[in-house]
């Protein structure tokens, strides 16, 4: 089956295995290089599991998936959105997209679309006006697509961490249209 055909999903608890890998592949090969070495060893495949396993059993959380041909071909995972104060700046309610990630040789396929696509229109069912993610200011792949999906840069803020404070660029939408 074509990647760009394959179903999204509902992400379930047994899920976690595989949505921890592929977070943990696409953040490596993407922040090679602009991530402390700390931070890259540490944020390791039983980090990630870790952190998948607790949102995956939180209420207020959503996450969708999709398989393709070779496995997890992407992810996107909704939740309230951050503390800091770009978020709390916004129109409200807002929603945040927590991850988005596509398996490399899933890419340029429209399955980043298709993902950014759920989590918007899940964002909006529950009632916020603005969705919004935060990315490293250096993934300028990232902003591009952002960009190009109708995401406005609204915001600078630095991300406290644990183990990386790094420099972020706030990307919201409007999500008025949607209801």
């Amino acid at each position: 089956m074509n990647r760009l055909t394959c179903p999204l999903r509902k992400a379930v608890p047994a899920d976690a295995p595989a949505l921890a890998a592929l977070h943990y592949t696409v953040w490596q090969t993407t922040y090679e290089g602009l991530a402390p070495a700390e931070a890259a060893a540490r944020l390791d495949v039983a980090h990630r599991l870790r952190a998948w396993e607790a949102a995956l059993a939180d209420p207020a959380r959503g996450a969708w998936l999709v398989e393709g041909d070779q496995g997890l071909a992407g992810l996107v995972a909704i939740g309230p959105a951050g503390e800091d104060a770009a978020y709390a700046a916004q129109p409200g309610p807002v929603g945040e997209i927590k991850h988005l990630y596509v398996a490399p040789g899933a890419r340029r396929q429209g399955l980043g679309q298709r993902l950014l696509e759920t989590a918007l229109d899940a964002l909006a069912a529950q009632g916020c006006a603005t969705g919004a993610l935060g990315v490293v200011r250096q993934n300028y792949a990232a902003r591009l697509f952002y960009a190009d999906t109708g995401g406005r840069e609204v915001a600078d803020f630095t991300d406290p961490g644990p183990l990386w404070r790094s420099l972020m660029v706030l990307v919201a939408w409007d999500l008025s249209g949607r209801r």
